[in-house]
């Protein structure tokens, strides 16, 4: 098997083999569940399924190699429709969304999760402690390079140290990009 893949490795090209294998998403029930045995930091892309940068989320940056390795090595990935039906205990408190119309095209109604994390537009990227306590929302499309920022920042608790905007600022101007 392993020369099979090494084969359709130097015949197709790294990145069909590397795509093929993907973020390994889970529940948000499962990642808060994993975290009690392995704590790790959760990373949750909030989408809907009219939303078109939600898609292209998925297809540009969701499938980038260097993104999937990151994530799956430092995170609990988890896919969360922020208009679904899916019934999530976080907190202690149980999500729903009471107001979901089946068959409804376009827009529904927002999971009361969406709404207690404050989630506005979409697609939103939120990460979780290794507690599962809220650390921050990110809001918008974003590139693997633009991505690569929060995801490093987050993982190596560099978010702890910045405490204002010119923090911030001379924190970006430091970063060194590697994703490509």
């Amino acid at each position: 098997m392993k020369k099979l893949l090494l084969i359709a490795f130097i015949f197709f090209g790294s990145f069909q083999l590397i795509a093929q294998d993907g973020i390994k998403w889970m529940s948000m029930n499962d990642a808060l569940e994993a975290q009690k045995e392995t704590p790790k930091k959760i990373f949750m892309d909030a989408y809907t399924d009219w939303c078109g940068p939600c898609k292209l989320l998925d297809k540009n940056t969701f499938s980038n190699k260097d993104v999937i390795k990151f994530v799956n090595e430092n995170y609990y990935p988890v896919k969360f429709n922020a208009e679904g039906t899916e019934e999530i205990t976080y907190q202690d408190f149980n999500y729903t969304n009471p107001s979901y119309k089946e068959g409804r095209k376009g827009r529904n109604s927002q999971h009361l999760l969406a709404h207690a994390l404050k989630i506005t537009g979409y697609p939103t990227i939120v990460f979780f402690g290794e507690n599962g306590d809220l650390i921050q929302p990110v809001v918008g499309y974003k590139t693997p390079e633009q991505l690569e920022i929060y995801l490093k920042m987050i993982a190596n608790d560099d978010y702890q140290e910045l405490t204002t905007s010119e923090a911030w600022q001379e924190y970006q101007n430091k970063f060194k990009n590697t994703f490509k």
